[in-house]
């Protein structure tokens, strides 16, 4: 009996140790994100339209976090409340935001205006794994498409592709280029985008019309799961080769994406410390490099003087030397990882694989 005791003791005081060190883990979220919110009320009329959705993933994910907190202890309770002053922080950040883009870009603001909304990113409510069978064999050097592409096949899913238009259209050019196999980086993570987004949308049939034999079984979940199951081995490739300036922003960006379709393989502990680790403590933001100041003041001389020269919208580097969209990725993957760790603690919502 006493040994039983023991044995017991022992379980509880390992239960302890782990909620104590995920009640830290959870702390340091939400510290790097309030960083992250003052960073957008400093900077909410420069952030573009991919920045400004990173964030708004965030807030989805914060409001999920907020309704579904596990009713635990004081400490628990205490960080809820950080959460909600957080959600706060961050809706008074947004109309100003969005008023910004609207005034900036108003045909991308009309093209991606659904996008720009907490309730359009739905948050999982259940989990599963990526499978390392489902690698590809070999994958392009190159990416598969460009970006104009990937904009048009993304305003026909969501009927911005003109005034009053029909959304969840799927033409051949778009599922052939949205299916392709062997595509890599920022290609393949927008394949599954398309995907993600056109269910978010509530588009019913993203297949329909696509006869080849090979793909007869073929599912959206299905491509979801290949996607992200190659997404998972390039972001392993990166680690082992280890993080560079030019592979971080692909690294996180995997991780808020198939975070947010349901892989909670993504949430490893040593890659959430990489994603900490690259936050800037002075201004709160991800990806800054001071050096380019003087050159980005000489780029916005520049823009004044073109007015009408399109930014590439992936990325903007702001006025502080910050990356505006790996800032926007970075927030959105923690806002994964705060909402993952509460369901770990829910015992309710335990991860089905």
């Amino acid at each position: 009996m006493p040994a039983a005791r023991l044995q017991l003791a022992a379980v509880l005081a390992l239960f302890a140790a782990v909620s104590g060190s995920k009640a830290e883990v959870i702390d340091d979220i939400l510290s790097s994100l309030s960083r992250g919110a003052s960073f957008l009320q400093r900077q909410h009329e420069h952030i573009n339209l991919d920045g400004v959705v990173g964030f708004l993933m965030l807030q989805a994910e914060l409001k999920e976090a907020v309704r579904t907190w596990p009713h635990s202890d004081p400490v628990s309770w205490a960080q809820r409340t950080t959460a909600v002053a957080l959600v706060k922080r961050l809706d008074q950040s947004f109309d100003k935001a969005v008023a910004a883009l609207q005034q900036n870009d108003p045909k991308y603001y009309q093209e991606f205006e659904p996008l720009l909304s907490w309730r359009f990113w739905l948050i999982p409510q259940e989990w599963s794994s990526t499978d390392p069978s489902l690698v590809y064999p070999s994958t392009m050097t190159t990416e598969c498409y460009d970006e104009q592409l990937s904009d048009k096949c993304l305003t026909l899913l969501l009927g911005t592709w003109k005034m009053n238009g029909t959304p969840c259209i799927v033409t051949k050019p778009c599922r052939d280029t949205m299916t392709r196999f062997g595509c890599p980086h920022y290609s393949l993570s927008h394949q599954l985008l398309y995907f993600m987004i056109g269910k978010m949308k509530g588009c019913s049939n993203l297949l329909k019309g696509d006869t080849r034999a090979s793909r007869a079984n073929m599912t959206e979940r299905s491509y979801e799961k290949i996607f992200c199951s190659n997404m998972m081995k390039t972001n392993q490739d990166i680690i082992k080769d280890g993080l560079t300036e030019q592979t971080v922003d692909i690294f996180i960006e995997n991780i808020l994406i198939c975070g947010l379709a349901g892989f909670s393989d993504f949430y490893k502990a040593d890659w959430l410390q990489h994603i900490l680790r690259l936050q800037d403590e002075e201004v709160g933001c991800f990806g800054r490099d001071k050096s380019i100041i003087s050159q980005i003041i000489g780029d916005e001389l520049l823009e004044q003087l073109q007015p009408h020269r399109r930014v590439k919208r992936r990325e903007k580097i702001l006025p502080d030397g910050c990356s505006s969209h790996m800032t926007a990725v970075a927030v959105g993957a923690l806002g994964g990882y705060l909402n993952y760790y509460l369901t770990e603690q829910d015992i309710t919502k335990r991860p089905l694989s």
